[in-house]
């Protein structure tokens, strides 16, 4: 998913670039032996900060998208569904919802009783073509013991298939699709209603 020749968004290349540079020092001093010379210490130490000052403080769209994600992942398992509201576009539409506001009218249906212990997020992939992206990432959830879904199943795997709009500097969900659950295909009519666990 990321690209390790991006600085921006992995650090190892210049910590490739810096591991070099504290060798070609060590070789440098052996072969010319120089009394405190602290300075040829500097640039090897300033690249290497330089690669984690890039990787912490420039966010590239992938980690902004893959962020986006987390967030609505994270705020689907706290069942909070003022959290996921700013994630979504005021254009969004999916097979079952056709608008952003039937979509949180979704989410507040579903997620009024506890409902979800955890969510552990998989990105299985992303792609990015100017303002628009694309995300497959699968989700697998452990049910709240004190929830009514618990004494069906303990544990689900879920696919979903994302597109989003860059609005801004945001990125925003545009368009969710469920496709798979526990490795079956499957599509939001599949918890929709009481055939939700079969």
């Amino acid at each position: 998913m990321t690209n390790v020749f991006n600085v921006f968004e992995e650090p190892w290349l210049l910590l490739i670039v810096a591991v070099v540079s504290f060798m070609g020092v060590f070789i440098f001093r052996d072969v010319l032996p120089t009394k405190g010379k602290w300075v040829f210490w500097v640039a090897p130490t300033l690249i290497a900060s330089l690669a984690f000052a890039l990787d912490y403080f420039v966010q590239t769209d992938n980690e902004k998208v893959a962020t986006v994600i987390r967030k609505a992942v994270r705020a689907v398992e706290r069942e909070d569904v003022n959290a996921i509201a700013p994630l979504i576009s005021e254009d969004y539409k999916d097979s079952l919802n056709g608008s952003k506001k039937e979509l949180v009218w979704f989410c507040r249906t579903r997620l009024s009783e506890p409902i979800i212990e955890k969510n552990v997020l998989r990105i299985v992939s992303l792609k990015i073509q100017g303002d628009d992206a694309d995300a497959v990432f699968s989700v697998r959830t452990v049910f709240d013991p004190k929830g009514p879904i618990y004494g069906y199943v303990q544990m689900m795997l879920f696919k979903f298939q994302a597109e989003f709009q860059k609005q801004g500097d945001k990125w925003l969900f545009s368009k969710v699709e469920l496709i798979e659950i526990d490795m079956h295909p499957a599509d939001w009519h599949h918890i929709t209603g009481a055939d939700a666990l079969d």
